[in-house]
C-alpha cells in the first residue's frame, strides 16, 4: 500500500475539506493578496486623490498612487457647501428612518411566518415568494407612488422598497429553529407572542438580525434611483444623488464655482476630480465604520439562516 493510498483513505470527506498542501497553502496566500489588493488599492487612490492638488493629478495623469501634494481644500469645499453638507443629513435621515421601518417590518412578518399554526401563513409565504419573480414593473410603480402623493416627497425614498422578501425568508427559517422547549418554557410562565418574540427569539438570532439591518442600512445609503424619479429638487437629494450628478456625470456643484480645470483656494488650486473623489470618499466612510461590528456574524447569520431555513 502506497503513502498516496493511505492519505486518501484518511480523507474520505469532500476534496475541497482536504489539508492543503505547501503548494496549495502558497497558493491560497497569493490569491487572497490579489483578492485585497484589487479591493484596496483602488480605494487608497481614490483616497489619495481627494487630498492631491491639481498639479498632483495632472502629473499622475488622472487618480494619484504616489502621494507628492496634499491638501484639505477638496473636503473644505465639500463641508462648506450647503449643498453637499444638507443632503449627508437626508442620507442618515432617511438610512436610521428606512432601516428602522424595514426591520420592524420585516421581523414581526418573519416572526408569524414561522408559526406554524398562523393563520393563512402558507398562502402569504406563498404570496410573498410570487413577488420575488415578478413585479408591476417600472411605470406602474411610478404611477402608483405619484397617485398617493409622493412625488417630491421623502417618504418615496423608504416606503416603495422598505421591505425585501429575501430578507424576510433568511430571517423566517432563522426564527424557526427557536429551540422549541424555549418557547415552552416561556408560554408556561404566561409570555405572549409578543413578549416570546422579544425575550426569546430575537436574542436567540442577534446574528442574522445584525446581518439583515446591515443590508437594509447599506440599501437606504447606496439608494440614489427612487431620488431620481420621485425628488426632482435637488435641495431635497441625498447624498449618493448629489454623487451621481456632480461625480458620473460631471455637473459642477451649485455655488462651488469649479469648473473641470479647478479654481484656487489661496494658493491651491482645487481640483474637480479631487472634489468627486472627496464626495466618494465621504459616501464610503459609515459603510466602513459600522461594517466591523457586523462582520463577526456575516458568516453566521446568512449560511446559518440559509441552512436551516
Amino acid at each position: 500500500m502506497t503513502a498516496a493510498t493511505v492519505v486518501r483513505k484518511k480523507h474520505t470527506g469532500p476534496v475541497w475539506e482536504e489539508p492543503l498542501g505547501p503548494a496549495g497553502k502558497a497558493g491560497k496566500g497569493v490569491t487572497l493578496f490579489l483578492v485585497v489588493a484589487v479591493i484596496l488599492v483602488p480605494l487608497y487612490s481614490i483616497v489619495l486623490t481627494s487630498f492631491s492638488t491639481q498639479a498632483a493629478i495632472n502629473e499622475a495623469g488622472g487618480l494619484v498612487t504616489v502621494p507628492t501634494e496634499l491638501t484639505v481644500e477638496a473636503y473644505r469645499q465639500i463641508f462648506t457647501n450647503q449643498l453637499v453638507t444638507h443632503s449627508l443629513l437626508v442620507s442618515l435621515a432617511i438610512t436610521a428612518v428606512g432601516t428602522v421601518l424595514s426591520m420592524v417590518v420585516t421581523v414581526l412578518c418573519a416572526y408569524g411566518l414561522s408559526r406554524h399554526g398562523s393563520l393563512g401563513h402558507r398562502g402569504i409565504l406563498l404570496f410573498l415568494v410570487v413577488t420575488m419573480f415578478f413585479s408591476g414593473g417600472l411605470i406602474p410603480t411610478f404611477l402608483v407612488v405619484t397617485s398617493l402623493g409622493g412625488y417630491g416627497e421623502y417618504w418615496t425614498m423608504i416606503l416603495p422598497s422598505a421591505v425585501s422578501v429575501f430578507n424576510i425568508l433568511v430571517m423566517r427559517g432563522f426564527f424557526s429553529s427557536t429551540a422549541p422547549e424555549l418557547i415552552d418554557a416561556a408560554r408556561m410562565d404566561g409570555a405572549g407572542e409578543w413578549r416570546i418574540l422579544w425575550s426569546v427569539v430575537l436574542p436567540t438570532s442577534r446574528a442574522v438580525t445584525a446581518v439583515i439591518t446591515l443590508f437594509y442600512a447599506v440599501g437606504y445609503w447606496n439608494s440614489f434611483f427612487n431620488a431620481l424619479l420621485y425628488l426632482p429638487d435637488n435641495g431635497k437629494w441625498p447624498l449618493q444623488m448629489i454623487l451621481y450628478t456632480y461625480t458620473l456625470q460631471g455637473s459642477s456643484m451649485p455655488g462651488g464655482g469649479v469648473t473641470g480645470t479647478g479654481q484656487y483656494a489661496g494658493h491651491q488650486q482645487i481640483a474637480q476630480l479631487s472634489l468627486q473623489m472627496a464626495v466618494v470618499t465621504l459616501t464610503l466612510i459609515p459603510i466602513v465604520v459600522a461594517y466591523p461590528f457586523v462582520q463577526r456574524h456575516f458568516t453566521k447569520g446568512m449560511l446559518t439562516g440559509a441552512i436551516k431555513g
